[in-house]
């Protein structure tokens, strides 16, 4: 069996890279957060244009996949140079709408494949917020086996990202599906958000340890640079153990859940996080859960740990928002505890 990437998912995260890299995203994240969802809404269609939504989208609605490899690869790019937008909520809304099937999956999943439709969700047991509702042209909410489309965004919440803004959509909306299908969907949604969750997070940790290096070689004390320093070289030796640990079990998660997806009468789902029914301990649904989880806490640990090792060796300048790595300081927090908290989501591996 082969674990490593192949030579065409390499490339598609070599170009992924390229097109963020002179998109200039730390502009793009401070229009954001400032309202203007304009330049973000731009990078999103050449995200789209690059085939990064499709990814979650059946090639019976105009998409490619399900991809779980590829999307891992697309996401640990988009956490790494920080691509603000509901990208996890979009693809789980790819994963949920093809479960649901039926007219609503008719008029939405063709958009979110082309990159026309961004998309903010909510699914019982991982929290009453939209990230990014105000954004979307859609925000749909599951509710035991009904799909809602909500009426509104809602209210904005206090977020420690302020380029992920949270939002309470606003209650009613007539339901759009229901039935068994919605909860069977719902759960692979979860999974789909939690698993492009870990990817962005690691990739969030890696531009992380990446800028920090950098900087510790450039500034000086006692006439020499502190990353000479043995305490600094331990911290970042740290840093990076736990980004390569997180590595494997994001991928093995993506390979447990195009499995399941291969697989012969597969289900739509494996389990969820907490305060939500999953599904059997040592089912294969169960394992792909397992696996997700797994990944998800490594992956949201390492990367938080990237951003206090971050801050403690750039120093005071850690704290200004001018400085671009800020954005990536305040992102890595959320994206540790949304979809699934690191308790949550050890519980879930114990689970099996």
């Amino acid at each position: 069996m082969r674990f490593l990437l192949t030579d065409e998912q390499r490339e598609f995260g070599r170009s992924l890279d390229a097109l963020l890299t002179a998109a200039d995203t730390p502009a793009v994240l401070r229009a954001w957060a400032a309202g203007d969802h304009g330049p973000g809404r731009a990078l999103w269609g050449r995200l789209a244009d690059a085939g990064v939504f499709a990814l979650a989208v059946p090639e019976a609605y105009g998409g490619v996949g399900p991809l779980p490899v590829e999307a891992a690869v697309a996401c640990v790019e988009l956490g790494r140079h920080a691509v603000p937008g509901p990208v996890a909520e979009t693809l789980a809304a790819g994963v949920l709408l093809a479960g649901a099937g039926g007219p609503v999956a008719e008029k939405w999943l063709p958009g979110i494949a082309s990159g026309a439709a961004v998309v903010s969700l909510t699914l019982e047991g991982y929290g009453p917020y939209a990230p990014d509702a105000d954004a979307a042209d859609a925000v749909f909410t599951v509710t035991g086996d009904e799909l809602r489309l909500a009426p509104g965004p809602g209210e904005p919440s206090a977020s420690a990202d302020p380029a992920r803004r949270l939002f309470r959509p606003e209650p009613g909306g007539a339901p759009v599906a229901k039935g068994p299908a919605i909860r069977a969907a719902a759960r692979a949604a979860g999974d789909t958000a939690a698993f492009a969750t870990a990817a962005l997070a690691l990739g969030c940790g890696e531009e992380l340890l990446r800028a920090t290096v950098a900087y510790v070689k450039q500034r000086t004390q006692f006439g020499a640079p502190v990353g000479s320093f043995q305490a600094v070289k331990h911290r970042l030796a740290d840093t990076l153990l736990g980004l390569e640990f997180a590595r494997p079990l994001l991928y093995g998660a993506a390979v447990e859940l195009a499995s399941e997806v291969s697989r012969p009468g597969a289900g739509a789902g494996a389990g969820s996080a907490e305060g939500s029914p999953g599904a059997g301990a040592g089912s294969a649904e169960g394992w792909a859960g397992a696996a997700v989880a797994a990944a998800k806490v490594a992956a949201g640990e390492a990367g938080y740990a990237a951003a206090r090792t971050a801050l403690q060796l750039h120093g005071a300048i850690g704290y200004t928002e001018e400085l671009d790595l800020a954005w990536w300081l305040r992102r890595a927090r959320p994206l540790r505890d949304v979809w699934g908290t690191p308790s949550a989501c050890r519980a879930r591996v114990l689970a099996g």
